[in-house]
């Protein structure tokens, strides 16, 4: 397919921060019992790709406290810009196309970004290359090829629209080039770009209020690309909408591949 350009979830519309918010709910326990079994402490430099909203940030600051640093970058900053203070410092910065803000990184951490992320393969080595020798990388991607449905038990109509319309999400972010299976290469990738102590696990919530609300503002956020494309009509989405609304449906996400290791 030809690649797009530009990222379908712009985060400069206002469901961007509903889902900011839900994927905080769904996935920050995985990512910070991550990043605790890796000592994080006073002191730590952390660098944070493709912060989006400021959950991960804050938390951050409170464990590196006023002696460390919190470097978070995106390409759009709007989101994270109400967590700049010390020890955070916020910048635009493009991961896959800019070189690193800085070295000496004790950690390094990217959720749900290198899927979107065009050169991935620069974004890795800028990432790695950011570390300090000893330092932690951690990537956390969705793999939707692997878990490709919205309603895993697609029983009636519901789930079949629902599954419908995920195809056509999943259609919409192949075409911008995202890697719709690169969750389950991360190991792999980590250990050829030099990492040691490479491991990693899998979180997939089946069914929860965050998945709800994650899918809501979602649809919200590509309803004219997916009409304008021909995936779904208004009435569709319209359907849609209140199916999810009514909560009668069991809503999944992708997995989300979390994988470390040490430079």
């Amino acid at each position: 397919m030809t690649q797009t350009d530009g990222y379908l979830l712009d985060n400069r519309q206002t469901e961007a921060g509903k889902r900011f918010d839900a994927f905080a709910t769904l996935f920050d326990p995985t990512t910070f019992r991550h990043i605790e079994r890796f000592g994080i402490g006073s002191g730590w430099r952390c660098w944070e790709v493709g912060a989006g909203g400021t959950s991960v940030v804050s938390w951050l600051a409170k464990k590196v406290g006023p002696t460390g640093r919190v470097v978070a970058t995106d390409i759009d900053t709007s989101w994270a810009a109400s967590a700049a203070r010390p020890p955070v410092e916020i910048r635009l910065h493009d991961v896959g196309a800019e070189e690193p803000p800085g070295e000496g990184f004790d950690l390094v951490h990217a959720r749900l970004v290198l899927v979107h992320v065009p050169d991935r393969e620069r974004a890795l080595r800028s990432m790695v290359k950011a570390l300090r020798p000893g330092g932690r990388l951690l990537i956390e991607d969705a793999d939707p090829a692997l878990q490709p449905l919205l309603c895993p038990d697609e029983h009636g109509p519901e789930q079949q629209l629902a599954n419908r319309l995920r195809q056509g999400f999943r259609k919409l972010l192949a075409e911008r080039g995202a890697d719709l299976s690169y969750g389950r290469k991360l190991p792999r990738l980590l250990r050829e770009a030099g990492l040691r102590e490479v491991e990693a696990d899998a979180y997939f919530p089946v069914t929860s209020t965050a998945c709800a609300d994650l899918e809501s503002a979602t649809i919200r956020q590509i309803r004219d690309q997916l009409v304008t494309a021909g995936l779904a009509t208004d009435e569709d989405i319209d359907r849609h909408l209140a199916n999810v609304a009514s909560g009668s449906m069991d809503l999944a996400t992708a997995p989300m591949i979390s994988a470390w290791g040490r430079k």
